[in-house]
């Protein structure tokens, strides 16, 4: 016979699962399969987490995709994980290392020289360091505004011309909730100010939400800046995922206890993860219309800005980030 305890365990177990199913159906879901045959994908940081899942699923929709990643081992690793599923689909291994600009251009030139067209840029890669010391890139740029924000804005900026050949185009660029707990600082955005304030953001590692912030102000500018050609820009909060954008966040055994019913009740798959990157990417119901809006669970999302920023801030950013990465001003 059963007792009353083992049946009150089981009904709780129950509602736990069915509470997380609850969850799920609300984070939307890409559900159109037509074939996207002869259309040319970029992805950065495809090799891992929401944007080897990304290509994955272009893949099985049998799109062309060309796999930006900064080791070309674990782009070929990728590849061979997303073929035991998915046949196909053609994907082109590229090696980009988004903290260096030398990298960025000789990655942007081979792309312009390989290719006839690009109908979508996914600015997917992230990093996300927990870190006392100060971290830059090759470039001399703090980490985060470095790879997040000027990596990203120099590659869009390199390909822009193609882009516009291959119109319809998009540019879809990977943000994050935590973007509304991100300010901008024109005065300090590669963090050279040691503040009582700076140092301690550098605890709570605010850079990565101001970068974040950067991913969306950027796709506002590019928006407002972009009305007289067909190309949509797109910002997307893919939720928590479970990724390995985390990996160098120290953690100890008791952590990974505590935050067990955090990931299982609020944590997403990296293939749920990237379901709104998809729709943003692929969809049809997708159009100029929606140019500079950040999507989330499928569906625009307006975001609660803890430190709003004008229109004004976000095209001083652009100029600002145009000299940085040494561009010429349009």
């Amino acid at each position: 016979m059963v007792s009353c305890s083992t049946v009150a365990i089981l009904s709780a177990l129950l509602g736990l699962i069915l509470l997380r199913k609850y969850r799920e159906s609300r984070w939307g879901y890409f559900k159109c399969k037509k074939s996207l045959q002869g259309k040319v994908f970029l992805v950065t940081g495809a090799n891992s987490g929401i944007g080897k899942e990304t290509v994955r699923e272009l893949a099985r929709r049998d799109a062309c995709v060309i796999m930006a990643c900064r080791s070309m081992s674990s782009a070929l690793s990728a590849i061979e994980d997303i073929r035991r599923t998915v046949q196909e689909g053609t994907l082109i291994p590229k090696q980009l290392d988004l903290a260096s600009f030398d990298s960025i251009r000789a990655f942007s030139n081979s792309v312009i020289r390989d290719f006839p067209k690009i109908n979508v840029l996914i600015n997917n890669a992230g990093v996300y360091v927990c870190s006392k010391e100060a971290r830059v890139t090759t470039d001399g740029y703090e980490l985060h505004f470095g790879v997040n924000h000027l990596g990203h804005f120099l590659l869009t900026n390199l390909l822009f011309d193609k882009l516009c050949e291959s119109q319809p185009s998009r540019v879809v660029t990977v943000s994050s909730l935590l973007l509304q707990s991100g300010k901008i600082d024109l005065e300090n955005l590669n963090c050279e100010r040691e503040t009582p304030e700076s140092l301690a953001e550098m605890r709570s590692n605010q850079k990565y939400c101001n970068s974040k912030l950067a991913n969306l102000l950027f796709t506002r500018e590019l928006a407002k800046r972009t009305t007289t050609v067909d190309v949509t820009a797109l910002s997307v909060c893919p939720g928590f995922s479970y990724t390995n954008l985390f990996r160098e966040t120290p953690r100890s055994w008791y952590q990974y206890i505590l935050f067990a019913p955090i990931v299982y009740f609020y944590m997403r798959s990296a293939n749920q993860g990237a379901q709104t990157v998809l729709l943003c990417a692929a969809s049809d119901e997708i159009g100029k219309q929606h140019s500079g809006q950040l999507f989330r669970d499928c569906k625009v999302y307006k975001p609660k800005l803890r430190f709003p920023c004008s229109s004004a801030t976000q095209s001083k950013l652009w100029d600002i980030s145009t000299e940085m990465v040494g561009l010429r001003m349009k």
